[in-house]
Formats: structure tokens, C-alpha cells, sequence
């Protein structure tokens, strides 16, 4: 069996491969971890009987420290926790579904210790996508992408020759705001973002789904991940969320990989590849679907996409800048501290304001992104 370790077992995603892992049968878990939520770390260990789980934060860590010594499981804390475990040497796989740049540094870690990684976070590619693919490939690392839209492009990659790829079609379904006009959007609340009409994820992601920023950082990742020049990425949006994303070939043919809308399929994918598992996930039934719809974004609506290429054009540490205050304004956003279209404006701000350095290291991006979390709090504190 792959022996797992999860960075982020308490978010949407790790949950979720913690109920795949059980219900499967073909793998074990090694390793769980959480920033501050000891309770549902502690009921997840008594589960699933990892031999360590770690708590990035102290006090979550003493909590843990406590409860599981009587069941012969070992506490760890911190990042020198985090990195130890993606790097043991009885581990197979990592999945990496911690949300923000903590989860940087074991990434790379893992990697320069031969580890397979399901990436499910999207900080380690759009801050560090320049260091981390060629250090992959100097490992012979796979760097096996859990989001529902790379997963769908590396599937119709498979057995393909990336040199005959024209295109990459990145769908989105367009948030929850995609009928709304502008004047509309302006003053909608977070609780009215987080109503996703297809999938159900965290809330931070969601947020992004409706302002776009999720697709600009998905554009980022895509770039990385296939080795693909900025203009043969396209973003369509498809409000159905049934083609998860497609390739266009040299050949004027398109692949495309369709499915339900559920992060569990990218994520199985992820842990069984290269090899494919019967599952019990909803069947597309193709009887029910009446159309399947496509449009351009609209940047005056949804500024953010724009805004992450912008960013990725600039390069060097722009892109960290981006998405450090994306972080801070759709958690103010989130706390009714500001409007919606506050995040991009404010994003904007934040990069305007920053002397960029094309020079990446992985301290000089974890000293960026503290820095600009500062800058944006003192925005609107």
C-alpha cells in the first residue's frame, strides 16, 4: 500500500482524501496535519491511526500533544514537523492541501527527497513555479496536480507529445456572480459569494471562484505545470462545470476530460496514478445534460484574471505580492471589512508598490509574502 502523508487533513480537500483513503482500502496514512484545528485533527487520528500528526500552531500542538498520548501516536510541531514528515523515508506520497505559503518550504523538501507530490496547493507553483518544476525534474519527482481543471489537462496529456500542444482551455465556471452586473456585484456580501452553483469548496476558494482570482492563479499554475508559454493559455468559461478543461493540439484537434463536479475525481486520480480504480462517484449521465455552454471572462466585471497575468508577465516576486494580499482582502472580504471589488483595486495597490526582484529563492519569497501580508492589514486597519 502508498504510505500518505496529508499536509492540511482538515481542509476540504485532505478531508476528502481521508474518506477516499478509508473507503479504498489501498493506501496508508502515514502522516495528517493542521495549522490550529486540534479537535478535528484529534478526531481524524483516532480514524485513521496515522503514526505522526503535526500542528503548525503551538497551542493546537500542546492540545494534541495531550489527547493522543494514549494512543501511541507521535506529536510533532511547527515546520521543522511539517517538513520531517513529507520527507521520512517510509513515505511514499504527499499531498500538499495546506492553504498558503506554509506548506512551500516541505513541498520543496519533499521533492529533494524523491517524494511523489498530489498538489492541491496552489501557493507552491504561482510563488515558486520557477524553482519548483526544474527541481522535480532533478529529482524525477511527478508533481501529480489535484485541481479538478490541471487534472483534466494532464489526463488529456497523457501519452501525448507536449511539443504538439497549440492550446491549453482552461475552464471556469464563472462564480456565483456570472449574471450579475457590475453596479450588482459591487455591493454583494461574501455570504452571496460562497453560494457556488456547482462545487463545494472552502471558503477562501470560493471567493476566489467569484471574483476570478481562482482562475488567474489556476493560469499561473498551468503555466508551470505544462511547460506552456503565457498566450497558449485561453480561459473559457463554462458555467456547467462538466468539461473540466481541455487541450488543442497542432492538429486542430481538442481533447477534452468531462465528469461530475466533484473534487473527490481529481483527487483519486492523483492518488492512484498511474493506475485507474473502480469508484462508487456519480456517473455523468449525458441524458440530463441539456447544453454545455461556453463564453469569454469579462475583465471589466471580474478584474482579477487580468490581474494574475499581469502579474505572472512581470514575474520574479509579483506574483507572491498578488497573491499574499489576495489572501489578506478575501479574508477582510470574507469579514464584511470591505466591498468586493476592494480586493482587486487593493491587490493592484499592493503590487504597484513593490520593487521587484527576479532573482527567486524560497527565503526570499516566504520574506515577500510576510511582508506584503503587513502591507495590506495597514490598508485597512
Amino acid at each position: 500500500m502508498k504510505k500518505i502523508t496529508i499536509l492540511g487533513s482538515t481542509g476540504s480537500v485532505g478531508s476528502q482524501a481521508l474518506d477516499i483513503i478509508k473507503a479504498s482500502g489501498r493506501y496508508e496514512v502515514f502522516a495528517i496535519t493542521c495549522n490550529q484545528q486540534a479537535e478535528r485533527l484529534f478526531e481524524q487520528a483516532l480514524i485513521h491511526k496515522p503514526k505522526f500528526v503535526v500542528a503548525y500552531d503551538e497551542s493546537a500542538y500542546e492540545t494534541l500533544n495531550i489527547k493522543l498520548k494514549p494512543h501511541n501516536i507521535k506529536v510533532l510541531k511547527g515546520m521543522e514537523g511539517l517538513i520531517e514528515v513529507a520527507t521520512h523515508h517510509e513515505v511514499d506520497i504527499v499531498l500538499t492541501s495546506v492553504v498558503g505559503n506554509i506548506g512551500l518550504l516541505p513541498t520543496v523538501k519533499a521533492i529533494e527527497a524523491g517524494k511523489n507530490i498530489a498538489l492541491a496547493n496552489k501557493e507552491t507553483l504561482v510563488t515558486a513555479g520557477a524553482l519548483i518544476m526544474p527541481l522535480a525534474i532533478k529529482h524525477n519527482v511527478s508533481i501529480l496536480p489535484v485541481d479538478s481543471e490541471h487534472s483534466a489537462i494532464f489526463q488529456c496529456l497523457r501519452g501525448e507529445n507536449s511539443k504538439r500542444v497549440e492550446k491549453i482551455l482552461l475552464t471556469a465556471s464563472g462564480g456565483a456572480f456570472r449574471h450579475f452586473t457590475k453596479a450588482e456585484i459591487e455591493n454583494k456580501k461574501a455570504v452571496d459569494a460562497l453560494k457556488h452553483p456547482n462545487w463545494s469548496m472552502g471558503r477562501k476558494i470560493t471567493i476566489d471562484s467569484a471574483t476570478l482570482m481562482n482562475k488567474g492563479l489556476e493560469f499561473i499554475e498551468a503555466k508551470w505545470l505544462f511547460d506552456v508559454n503565457q498566450d497558449q493559455i485561453e480561459v473559457v468559461v463554462h458555467p456547467q462545470s462538466i468539461i473540466h478543461s481541455m487541450v488543442q493540439f497542432n492538429d486542430a484537434s481538442v481533447m477534452a476530460q468531462l465528469g461530475v463536479p466533484d473534487m473527490k475525481l481529481p483527487i483519486i486520480y492523483a492518488l492512484d496514478y498511474p493506475e485507474r480504480h473502480f469508484n462508487t462517484i456519480e456517473r455523468l449521465d449525458f441524458f440530463k445534460l441539456s447544453a454545455l455552454t461556453f463564453s469569454k471572462p469579462d475583465d471589466e466585471r471580474f478584474p482579477c484574471l487580468n490581474i494574475a497575468k499581469t502579474a505572472l508577465r512581470q514575474g520574479g516576486l509579483i506574483p507572491t505580492v498578488m497573491n499574499a494580499a489576495n489572501e489578506i482582502f478575501v479574508q477582510a472580504y470574507l469579514e464584511d471589512r470591505i466591498k468586493f471589488y476592494d480586493i482587486s483595486d487593493k491587490i493592484l495597490a499592493c503590487m504597484h508598490n513593490f520593487k521587484n526582484d527576479p532573482e527567486l529563492t524560497v527565503d526570499k519569497i516566504l520574506a515577500v509574502d510576510l511582508e506584503t501580508r503587513k502591507l495590506a492589514l495597514e490598508m485597512f486597519n
